[in-house]
C-alpha cells in the first residue's frame, strides 16, 4: 500500500478500473496550491504542538505521583487513567459531542449550574472554540499512554543512586532536577518522539467529533485526504489524495527526524554523566 500510493499519486484515478490517465506530478501541483490543504496541515501542527506541550510534561508529574511509595492504591489510579486508551475513539468521538453540544450538553448544564454561562453555547460547532476543545479531548484520550511511558521509565532507574543522595543529604527538589531529569532524558527524547508523531495523524477523533468542521476549524490531513479518497461528492480522486498523502507523509517523516537526532544526542547522556 506505501509503494502505491506513490504510484497513485501519479495518476488521476477514482479508485475503479486501470490506471490509464498519469498526470505526472500535477496532483502534487494541485496539493500544494490548495489553501484547503494547507488550512488542514496548520490544523494537524498546531494539534501536535499543543498536544506534546501540554499532555507529556503532565503526564510525567502524575506518573511521579503514582510511582511515589507513599501514595496507596495507585494500582487503581493506573487503570482509571488509562481507560481512555483502551476505549474506542470512534465512540469517545460520538459522547464528546453530546458532552459539548449546544442541547442539554452536559458540559453547558455544569457551567450554567456554576453561574458561569447564562445560555447553552455549541462548543464544537463554534470556530472559536472547537479545534480549542477537539485538543483538549485528544490530550485526555491518549494521556493514560504518556503516564505509562513515564512509570515505565521511572520504574526503571537505579534505586541504588536515590539511595546514595539520601544518605549525601540532598532534598526531594535536588534529587529530581540532579537524578531523575538526567536519568529520564533519554527516555523522555523517545516519549516526545512518539507523542509527536502519534499527535500528527488524528482521524477517527476528528471524524466523530467534528468532521473537519465548522468551517473547516478542525480540519485535519488525514480527514482531507479521506474526503477525496472516499468520501468526495463527485467522483473520488484516489490519485489526488494519495498525492497529498505522500507530501504530508515528507512532512511527518521531518518532524520524525528532527526528534531521532534528538533521541541520538540525548540516549545514554544521564547515565554518562552520574
Amino acid at each position: 500500500p506505501i509503494v502505491m500510493s506513490y504510484v497513485y499519486s501519479l495518476f488521476e484515478w477514482n479508485g475503479i478500473g486501470p490506471l490509464k490517465d498519469f498526470v505526472g506530478l500535477d496532483n502534487f501541483v494541485e496539493t500544494v496550491k490548495d489553501p484547503l490543504f494547507w488550512n488542514a496541515f496548520k490544523n494537524s501542527f498546531i494539534f501536535m504542538l499543543f498536544s506534546v506541550a501540554i499532555q507529556v510534561p503532565l503526564a510525567l508529574i502524575v506518573a511521579l505521583i503514582l510511582n511515589a511509595k507513599w501514595l496507596k492504591g495507585s494500582v487503581v489510579y493506573r487503570t482509571i487513567y488509562f481507560l481512555p486508551v483502551v476505549t474506542t475513539t470512534a465512540v469517545v468521538g460520538i459522547v464528546m459531542r453530546f458532552i459539548f453540544g449546544s442541547y442539554k450538553g452536559l458540559f453547558n448544564e455544569i457551567l450554567m449550574k456554576l453561574s458561569i454561562l447564562d445560555q447553552p453555547r455549541d462548543w464544537i460547532g463554534s470556530v472559536d472554540t472547537a479545534l480549542i476543545i477537539v485538543v483538549a479531548v485528544g490530550i485526555w484520550k491518549t494521556f493514560g499512554m504518556k503516564m505509562i511511558y513515564w512509570l515505565a521509565g521511572l520504574q526503571s532507574l537505579p534505586k541504588e543512586i536515590y539511595e546514595a543522595a539520601k544518605v549525601d543529604g540532598a532534598n526531594a527538589v535536588q534529587t529530581f532536577f540532579r537524578i531523575t531529569v538526567p536519568l529520564l532524558l533519554p527516555v523522555g527524547s523517545v516519549i516526545l518522539l512518539l507523542s509527536a508523531t502519534d499527535a500528527l495523524h488524528v482521524f477517527d477523533l476528528v471524524k466523530a467529533m467534528t468532521d473537519g468542521g465548522p468551517a473547516n476549524a478542525t480540519d485535519m490531513v488525514d480527514v482531507y485526504i479521506y474526503r477525496y479518497a472516499f468520501e468526495s461528492t463527485g467522483e473520488t480522486r484516489i490519485g489526488f489524495a494519495s498525492a497529498a498523502g505522500v507530501f504530508y507523509g515528507f512532512a511527518v517523516l521531518i518532524v520524525s527526524l528532527v526528534f531521532g537526532y534528538f533521541v541520538k544526542k540525548t540516549g545514554g547522556r544521564g547515565y554518562q554523566k552520574l
